[in-house]
């Protein structure tokens, strides 16, 4: 593949696009830095993030997300402060995609900023770099005032997967703001101690129903989920069909034969993604009581709806063959 730099002599040609009047043309300049991939360029871009135009600015931000390494993030660190919105924005995307865990030496000062955005767009990059060092200050960003904040000092706890983390994590189910709860609720996939269960089976009465939602689906992902499969069928009646789709899913997968006439019951629903589930997890039980259910789909106008009906089917004869 020919260069995007075939037509300078070397990357340093490259400075003189970079200082040329014309916005366009010093934008174009900084695109074709950012798809040579080569490390050299990040220090060409390093040099444009005090350019007066805004335009520019939001390039540089945009370029330095195809590198990695300290000196891409203390260019970004500049940018993400930015004034205008639309670079910050751009830098915080960019940072996001870091993963060289040095680039945390960079990210984790800006975790005490004065402006909420930064502080979010901090945290976002910070979690995939997966560095311990980062839990103390997550953890005292679960009390900032900025939703935003909190959610996203979540995701990095969640990342670390710490066990240390449940108990904060379990306070915030409680938080005011449904997102926080929500990814808190996620954040608690991680662990299989039955506390996190015992948290997550209370957020099933949440009154949102997205946090509802989360709850279900992550009970199916803890071994001591089984200890809230009533509380699942429960949800089954819930008045958000998304929520009923998650609570089959999980008792599903914990083949939880109770739920059977339950989860039967959800075959004839207006929603055939929700129709679709029931048929799947009465195939993943294996029960012999679903075959009555899965007859009543067997020639859904759903086509997915059909083909997990005599999936589940198949299951159910396999197993009884099994004796």
């Amino acid at each position: 593949m020919s260069s995007p730099f075939e037509s300078y002599d070397d990357l340093e040609d490259a400075d003189e696009r970079l200082q040329a009047a014309d916005p366009a043309e010093r934008r174009v300049a900084i695109i074709s830095l950012g798809h040579s991939g080569d490390p050299a360029a990040v220090g060409h871009l390093a040099n444009m993030v005090s350019d007066p135009d805004a335009g520019v600015r939001q390039q540089v931000a945009m370029a330095l997300g195809e590198f990695d390494g300290p000196e891409a993030a203390g260019a970004l660190a500049k940018l993400l402060v930015d004034p205008e919105r639309i670079v910050a924005s751009a830098a915080a995307d960019s940072m996001a995609e870091f993963k060289d865990p040095a680039c945390a030496d960079i990210i984790l000062p800006l975790v005490k900023h004065a402006h909420a955005f930064v502080r979010t767009g901090a945290l976002r990059a910070l979690k995939e770099l997966r560095r311990k060092d980062a839990m103390k200050p997550a953890l005292e960003a679960l009390q900032d005032p900025d939703a935003a904040v909190r959610a996203q000092a979540i995701g990095v706890i969640g990342f670390l997967k710490l066990e240390e983390a449940i108990p904060a994590l379990t306070a915030l189910i409680q938080d005011p703001d449904a997102h926080v709860r929500r990814a808190a609720i996620s954040a608690l996939a991680f662990s299989q101690m039955k506390p996190a269960a015992e948290t997550i089976t209370r957020a099933l009465k949440d009154g949102d129903w997205m946090v509802r939602e989360m709850a279900a689906d992550t009970l199916g992902l803890n071994i001591n989920g089984a200890l809230a499969a009533d509380q699942l069928i429960a949800a089954l009646a819930d008045g958000f069909w998304q929520v009923r789709l998650k609570a089959i899913r999980s008792l599903g997968k914990m083949k939880i034969e109770r739920a059977v006439r339950p989860i039967g019951n959800c075959v004839n629903h207006e929603q055939a993604n929700l129709r679709k589930e029931a048929a799947a997890a009465l195939g993943e039980i294996g029960h012999p009581d679903g075959e009555a259910f899965l007859a009543i789909i067997a020639d859904d106008l759903d086509p997915d709806v059909r083909k997990n009906a005599r999936w589940a089917l198949q299951q159910i004869v396999a197993r009884r063959a099994k004796g």
